[in-house]
């Protein structure tokens, strides 16, 4: 990896990781976190962020005792797409409350961590607000794109 990046180095592992799973489609396991940090030269903690972003696009899952396994078929969208594409899919208008932090944890699968960091995310750009004692509420309706 090189020196210093205006790119976080762990973005750079993560698309590294990635161009390795889709040449490596047999693979369902990756190497272990120690085998990870040799190959790129970087810290445990680099290769952890590496992986967190790789499990919120639906990439890679943790699988205890194994480390991390490669996410085959289903949806390929990113979570942030997923949960973004939600709000079309319930029918949810402004002013609408968005599901709980639980619900979505329960119906992608997912972290409660990778949810909060997509939450956090959409309500960056606007799609969601948070009233507190009263949870997150559609704020803005995504904009429609165009999938190839």
């Amino acid at each position: 990896m090189p020196q210093a990046s205006p790119r976080g180095t762990y973005l750079q592992v993560s698309e590294a990781l990635r161009q390795q799973i889709e040449l490596h489609e047999e693979d369902s396991a990756l190497p272990s976190e120690a085998a990870l940090m040799r190959v790129h030269g970087v810290s445990r903690n680099t290769i952890r962020r590496a992986l967190k972003v790789l499990e919120a696009d639906g990439v890679v899952e943790p699988a205890p005792g194994i480390g991390w396994r490669v996410v085959r078929g289903g949806d390929r969208r990113s979570l942030a797409q997923r949960m973004t594409d939600l709000i079309a899919e319930d029918s949810l208008t402004v002013g609408d409350t968005y599901p709980s932090e639980a619900k979505l944890c329960e119906r992608f699968g997912s972290s409660r961590t990778a949810v909060r960091r997509v939450l956090a995310q959409m309500e960056g750009n606007g799609l969601l607000a948070t009233v507190h004692g009263k949870g997150r509420t559609v704020r803005a309706l995504p904009t429609p794109t165009v999938r190839p």
